[in-house]
């Protein structure tokens, strides 16, 4: 009999997830006509009642609560001006998106067609049911003021003006650290405004809350100084005016500590940065180009610290620091207003990040070894995963002792891993490799390209900038399943090893390939003639520097693809043997596993190089591989020779590298539970340690447990990597998504640029 739906099923449906409880939204279930009665109708109308009774309860049983709009009319579009609400859409897009993989909050883009400030305000005032917060957006001023302070008094729900907050934000954290390095006080230091819009007045405030002195503060606007002594000032430019006896910005940086740029590009010369006070500080944000470009403000004062608003130099002031993250902690804690003390909070929560211990990840990120704070770093960096669970908890908590939050947060520790579960860490690293290999994409050859998900995932890496595909196989056949499937080809390289056009090619080839293995089992003509195999030709062009990497795989057996690779490209210096490694992304973060593909029951010396093999491709993302070798046995606990021989695998290991973080034999569980391990085993190298690196005592193990976790725990996976051959080959396995093959792609081609510049 179907079971009867009551009012409390209906109810829990439509609470699923909301704000109320500190949890992540998930997905409702729509599959069954049970679910779409509590969806809707009949059960929709239980949560309606409740609101009705008292509208408190929109935050329990709808979106409300996580859903910001991104407001604008379009007068003030990036550096374009008054464009209209029409063409400044995509920015409002673009920023929805930012909001949503920064701090997993929904949004909807709202473009107005009104410059009128009273029109705009109720238009504004009369959505505030649908919305749990509102970002205004590229308004120009000084209508931005009036609208911000209105919506600010008339709105219960947290309101703010990024262009102007979002700046200011970011580039006070800067400030505080740039004091901290070069030993000035706030309090007494010069600083010189180009410009005074409305980010420029929203900085000048901040500074000052944070104790910069008005009369160590001189501004100018396109019309030159703002003086005491100017007509026509507005009541907030008034309050910033100088006394001081300048007709230039040349003259007022004579002397000057700090330069805040937010005006027009190439405005600051070398020559006004020589004249600026010992250690100056330089915040030039106009974009794309800056009052004074990075070089050469550096190359005018070696001792100046710099900050831009661009990505490609350090210290960018980018607005994507603040928003996502005050928004995230004032939304969860149903803040009535963003107040000062929520900025504030964000501007110290920003300033202390930027000086603890940068994560692997991040240096990854940005191609960099070791990020620390100092002149060069005194922001974190905007794909800094840390910053959700730093300023969100910082802007919550500020809400609360100021009074505007009206559902406080108690449990701090759950709700720091609800943020890290919205950000979803677990994908982290595959997006840093994403974005590492699109810096410098790579010729990666694919050997099974008439395969329709081969062909896809080649489309997508162009498409995406990773790598430029070169597809081998029969042309007619490769051309046609494209077009059967909608894959555009356009430029893509395609080659066919047995045509006629590549008979002088497989002939060079085979000559070079005969070179390698003439006293090893091929005679002239069947090393000329195993190059119209695709896997073979295609490793030759790695091998001649033609390709830099190889994908292949899909629809062969492992030996049968692993076999051309050793034979033409071979191991790489002082490795005997190859072996295969999975990356298992899990929410604490990514675990690579070994060897999970190829060595059947290594021997301890065996097992001690795959270990190195593994540290040393951990560390080419820039993560430190934090080892346990595992058994059944902890340490000695069971004589057995399969426990002895991981046990004298570790001591090889530590031998050779010394330095290196590995511990075992262990048991999988102990290498994970630090309780339990310091209490028991004191001695271990893995106490405080979060251990990333599982080396398993033989290929059944690591094969079995790298499957688990991927079908049974449902992570998801990248491998087998291939690691100990001397250049980039990857064998995919049997039945890989295009996605799948994808992120194989972002590994051989950040492999490639890692060998190359080794």
């Amino acid at each position: 009999m179907a079971r009867k739906q009551n009012k409390q099923d209906a109810l829990d449906y439509h609470a699923l997830g909301r704000p109320g409880k500190i949890e992540v939204i998930p997905t409702k279930n729509t599959k069954t006509q049970w679910d779409l009665s509590l969806a809707y109708s009949p059960g929709v109308a239980e949560p309606c009642k409740e609101i009705h009774k008292d509208v408190e309860n929109v935050y329990k049983y709808t979106a409300k609560g996580n859903l910001v709009a991104v407001i604008s009319n379009g007068t003030a579009v990036l550096g374009l001006g008054d464009i209209g609400p029409e063409a400044g859409k995509p920015v409002m897009e673009g920023k929805a998106v930012l909001f949503k993989i920064f701090a997993d909050i929904d949004v909807f883009d709202i473009e107005l067609n009104t410059k009128n400030v009273d029109e705009f305000v109720n238009v504004v005032k009369a959505m505030e049911p649908t919305f749990g917060g509102i970002n205004l957006e590229d308004i120009k001023s000084p209508e931005c003021f009036e609208i911000e302070d209105r919506l600010k008094k008339e709105l219960k729900i947290p309101i703010m003006h990024d262009d102007q907050h979002g700046t200011a934000i970011i580039s006070s954290a800067a400030l505080l650290n740039s004091m901290d390095l070069v030993k000035k006080d706030i309090t007494k230091v010069r600083i010189v405004f180009n410009g005074a819009g409305a980010a420029a007045m929203a900085c000048v405030k901040l500074y000052v809350a944070l104790g910069a002195r008005k009369e160590n503060i001189i501004m100018f606007d396109k019309d030159g100084v703002i003086s005491t002594s100017r007509e026509g000032l507005s009541e907030l430019h008034r309050q910033f005016a100088t006394t001081a006896n300048v007709n230039s910005l040349a003259d007022a940086l004579k002397g000057a500590d700090v330069f805040v740029g937010l005006s027009v590009g190439n405005v600051v010369t070398p020559e006004m940065i020589k004249t600026m006070a010992e250690n100056p500080v330089v915040f030039a944000m106009a974009n794309p180009d800056p009052e004074i470009a990075y070089d050469l403000a550096i190359a005018s004062r070696p001792d100046v610290i710099m900050a831009t608003g661009r990505s490609d130099h350090p210290n960018q002031v980018n607005n994507v620091l603040g928003f996502p993250y005050i928004f995230r902690g004032a939304l969860d804690v149903r803040a009535t207003q963003i107040n000062e003390a929520m900025k504030l909070a964000a501007v110290n929560a920003l300033a202390e990040l930027a000086k603890e211990p940068v994560p692997d990840i991040v240096n990854l990120a940005y191609n960099e070894k070791n990020i620390y704070f100092g002149p060069r770093y005194i922001i974190p960096k905007p794909l800094d995963p840390r910053l959700l669970s730093h300023v969100a908890p910082a802007v919550a908590k500020a809400a609360m002792e100021s009074g505007v939050a009206q559902q406080p947060i108690a449990n701090w520790e759950e709700y720091t891993n609800v943020l890290n579960k919205r950000l979803g860490l677990d994908n982290q690293l595959f997006r840093v490799i994403g974005t590492k290999a699109r810096q410098d994409p790579r010729k990666v050859v694919f050997a099974e390209a008439d395969n329709l998900k081969v062909l896809k995932a080649s489309q997508v890496v162009r498409d995406e900038g990773i790598a430029y595909p070169i597809l081998l196989g029969n042309e007619q056949r490769i051309r046609t399943l494209a077009a059967e499937n909608g894959i555009e080809l356009e430029d893509t390289v395609i080659i066919d090893p047995k045509s006629d056009e590549m008979t002088e090619k497989r002939h060079e080839y085979g000559e070079l390939f005969f070179q390698k293995r003439q006293r090893k089992g091929f005679n002239q003509y069947e090393a000329k003639k195993v190059m119209r195999e695709r896997n073979y030709f295609g490793c030759m062009m790695v091998e001649t520097g033609e390709a830099d990497a190889l994908i292949s795989g899909l629809t062969r057996n492992y030996p049968d693809t692993i076999r051309p690779a050793l034979h033409v490209i071979g191991t790489a210096p002082n490795v005997k043997r190859v072996a295969g490694m999975y990356i298992i992304n899990t929410k604490r973060g990514p675990l690579f596993l070994a060897d999970t593909t190829v060595n059947f029951n290594p021997t301890a010396e065996e097992l001690a190089e795959i270990t190195l093999l593994v540290a040393e491709e951990v560390r080419q993302f820039n993560i430190t591989p934090r080892i346990a070798m595992v058994s059944y046995s902890n340490f000695g606990s069971s004589p057995t020779p399969e426990a002895q021989l991981v046990a004298k695998a570790r001591d090889i290991v530590k031998m050779r590298e010394p330095s290196l973080i590995v511990d075992g034999e262990i048991q999988a569980a102990m290498a994970f539970n630090k309780e339990i391990l310091k209490d028991s085993y004191p001695f271990s190298e893995l106490i405080d340690q979060e251990v990333n690196t599982l080396i398993f005592p033989n290929l059944t193990a690591g094969n079995v447990a790298y499957n688990l976790l991927q079908e049974v725990a449902g992570f998801d996976a990248i491998g087998p990597i291939l690691l100990g051959i001397k250049k980039p080959v990857h064998i995919l396995q049997l039945g890989s998504t295009v996605r799948q093959i994808v992120n194989m792609v972002n590994i051989a081609v950040v492999e490639a640029q890692h060998k190359c510049c080794k």
